[in-house]
C-alpha cells in the first residue's frame, strides 16, 4: 500500500514506517534467521513497487513467492495486524506476474551467452584459480581477435581444444598456457554440464525490456525467477545470472538523475551466494556496480540470514535496512548480533542488540532514508500484511499465468548461430581438406617420380636391346655376306693371278700358265 508519504513497510501502535520512493534506488538489506518473515517482507515490498509502476525481479528460492499472482485470503491475524498498524485502505488483490526459470520448466527460459558473461564471471562460475583465470582471459581474447562468438559450453570446449592443439603458435601473442591448465578447465566444464548449465548458456538472450514492463493499468510487472532447483544443484549459476543481469543493467540503462522512483528493482535472495568464495576482483566489481547503478534508477535489495554475509564495502551502500530476528546461541552468533546492532542509527528508546534476538515472526527493526538521504533512527515494527497470497500458487494457476504471459513463446526455442564451435570445425575441416590435398599432391609427385624412374629404366633397357639387336644384325649380315661371297678354286686362282700380274715373276707365271692353257710353250 503506497501512502502519500511513500511506500508503507509496517508500523506499530498506529505509527507507520514508510520508505521515500526517491530513495528506493539507494538499495537495501533484508536479513534474519530462517522462518522469521524475510520472504513476506520481500513480498510486500514487491507489491508496493508494482503499484508504484516499478517493475520488479525477485528470486523464488523456496517456491513460495508465486502466490503474488493471487489475491490474499481473509484471516483474523491479518485483521489484527491491519488494526495494529493503522492501515485504512487494505485490499486483497492479485499482482501482474511473469514467471521465469533458468531451466525453462516453471517459467520462460532465461539465457545468456558465454561471451556476454565474460571471463571474470565464467572463471568465478568454474571456481578457477589465478593461473586458470589467466587462460580464460586468453581464450576470450583469441575468440575476439578471430571473430568467434562464444555462445554456449560447446563453443568454449571447442576453443579450449583449439588452444591446446595450437599452444606453440599462440604463445607469442597470448602468453604461455599449459595443457594441464586447459585440461583442468575442461573438466570443470564437464561438471557444469552435469548441472544442466547448457540450458541457461545460449541464445536467444534475455532482453532487458522484457523485464521492465508495466501492465495495461500502469502497474509494474513482478518478474518471479524460479530457482528452487538450481539453488541446490548449481548455486554458483544462480549467482552468476544475478551478477550478469546487474552488470547488463548498469551498462545498458541510461542515466536518470534524481528520479521520483526507481526504474527497476531487484531482490537478491540468498545473497551470500554472490560473494561466497568470490575472488577479490569480482567483489570489487560488484561493489563498483552497486555504487554506480543507482544513477541508472536501479534499486538492489539483498536478502540473507545476516548482514555480515555481505562485504562491508557493499553493506555500507545499502540505505534501507530491515532486520528480522537473529539467533545468538554461540559466541560467534552473539558477536554477529552486536555488529548488526551497531550498524543501525541508535534510538534511545530501543536496546537494539537485545531486541534483535527477541523479535517475533513478522516483526523487524527498520531504518530507512529520509528525504535528505539520512538514515532514520531504528524502529521496531510489525511488517504489514501482504495483499496477495502468502504461499505458492498451484501448478495449474502457474501454467495458466504462463499461457497468458505477454512474453509469449519468443524464448521457448533455443537458437544456434554460427559460433566458435562451427568456425573451429570448419577450420579443422579445411585444414583436413588441405592436408588431404597435400598428401595427394605429395603422393602424385612420388608416383610421377617413380613412373619417371621406371620409364628411364625401360628406356635404358630398350636402348641396350636395340644395340644388342644391331650387333646381332651386323653379325648376321657379316655372316650372310661371308656366306654369299665364298670363292671357287678358279676365282681364287684368277684373283691371285690378278694380284700377281704386277710382278715380273708373276708375269712369267702367267705366261707359263696361259701357254699351257692355249698350247704354247
Amino acid at each position: 500500500m503506497s501512502t502519500e508519504n511513500g511506500i508503507l513497510i509496517g508500523g506499530v501502535d498506529q505509527q507507520q514506517v514508510v520508505m521515500n520512493p526517491r530513495m528506493a534506488n539507494r538499495h537495501g538489506m533484508i536479513a534474519g534467521a530462517t522462518g522469521t518473515g524475510k520472504t513476506v517482507t520481500m513480498q510486500i515490498l514487491a507489491e508496493e513497487f508494482s503499484k508504484a509502476g516499478v517493475p520488479v525481479l525477485m528470486a523464488d528460492v523456496k517456491g513460495d513467492v508465486s502466490g503474488l499472482m493471487c489475491a490474499a485470503t481473509a484471516h483474523p491475524k491479518i485483521d489484527e495486524r491491519i488494526e495494529a498498524i493503522g492501515i485504512t485502505d487494505y485490499e486483497m488483490v492479485a499482482n501482474p506476474v511473469v514467471f521465469w526459470d533458468l531451466y525453462g520448466k516453471k517459467g520462460h527460459p532465461v539465457r545468456a551467452t558465454i561471451s556476454e558473461l565474460g571471463p571474470l564471471l565464467i572463471s568465478n562460475l568454474l571456481d578457477l584459480n589465478e593461473t586458470q583465470t589467466g587462460v580464460m582471459y586468453a581464450a576470450f581474447k583469441i575468440a575476439d581477435d578471430n571473430g568467434m562468438l562464444l555462445l554456449d559450453l560447446e563453443d568454449l570446449q571447442a576453443l579450449l581444444g583449439f588452444m591446446a592443439e595450437n599452444a606453440s603458435e599462440l604463445r607469442g601473442d597470448y602468453g604461455n598456457f599449459t595443457s594441464a591448465s586447459i585440461g583442468a578447465i575442461q573438466r570443470d566444464l564437464l561438471v557444469l554440464e552435469e548441472q544442466d548449465a547448457e540450458v541457461f548458456l545460449g541464445e536467444p538472450v534475455l532482453q532487458l525490456d522484457d523485464l521492465m514492463r508495466q501492465d495495461f493499468s500502469g502497474r509494474g510487472i513482478i518478474n518471479i525467477l524460479d530457482v528452487t532447483t538450481i539453488i541446490s544443484r548449481g548455486p554458483k549459476l544462480y549467482a552468476t545470472f544475478l551478477l550478469w543481469l546487474m552488470a547488463e543493467l548498469f551498462e545498458n540503462m541510461p542515466e536518470v538523475g534524481d528520479a521520483d522512483k526507481p526504474k527497476f528493482v531487484m531482490f537478491f535472495d540468498e545473497a551470500h551466494l554472490l560473494f561466497d568464495d568470490a575472488p577479490k576482483a569480482l567483489v570489487d566489481k560488484i561493489e563498483q556496480v552497486v555504487r554506480l547503478i543507482r544513477s541508472k534508477g536501479i534499486g538492489v535489495y539483498f536478502v540473507s540470514q545476516s548482514p555480515l554475509d555481505i562485504p562491508e564495502d557493499v553493506l555500507g551502500q545499502l540505505g534501507m535496512k530491515i532486520q528480522h530476528a537473529l539467533r545468538a546461541f554461540t559466541p560467534k552468533e552473539q558477536k554477529a548480533v552486536k555488529v548488526v546492532a551497531e550498524n543501525f542509527r541508535a534510538n534511545e528508546e530501543i536496546d537494539t542488540e537485545k531486541v534483535i534476538t527477541e523479535l517475533g515472526v513478522g516483526e523487524a527493526l527498520v531504518s530507512v532514508l529520509d528525504g535528505d538521504g539520512v538514515p532514520t533512527p531504528v524502529e521496531q515494527i510489525l511488517i504489514r500484511p501482504p495483499q496477495s497470497r502468502i504461499g505458492p500458487a498451484s501448478d495449474d494457476e502457474r501454467k495458466e499465468q504462463i499461457k497468458r504471459s505477454p512474453i509469449g513463446d519468443r524464448y521457448d526455442e533455443s537458437e544456434n548461430r554460427e559460433s566458435a564451435m562451427e568456425k573451429l570445425n570448419a577450420r579443422a575441416e579445411e585444414q583436413l581438406r588441405k592436408a588431404e590435398e597435400e598428401e595427394e599432391r605429395i603422393q602424385a609427385e612420388k608416383d610421377a617420380k617413380e613412373a619417371a624412374k621406371i620409364a628411364e629404366r625401360e628406356a635404358r633397357e630398350a636402348e641396350k636391346e636395340r644395340k644388342r639387336l644391331e650387333r646381332e644384325a651386323a653379325r648376321e649380315e657379316k655372316k650372310r655376306r661371308a656366306g654369299s661371297g665364298r670363292q671357287t678354286a678358279g676365282e681364287a686362282m684368277m684373283k691371285s693371278i690378278a694380284r700377281s700380274v704386277g710382278t715380273q715373276i708373276g708375269r712369267r707365271v702367267i705366261r707359263g700358265v696361259l701357254g699351257s692353257l692355249f698350247g704354247g710353250r
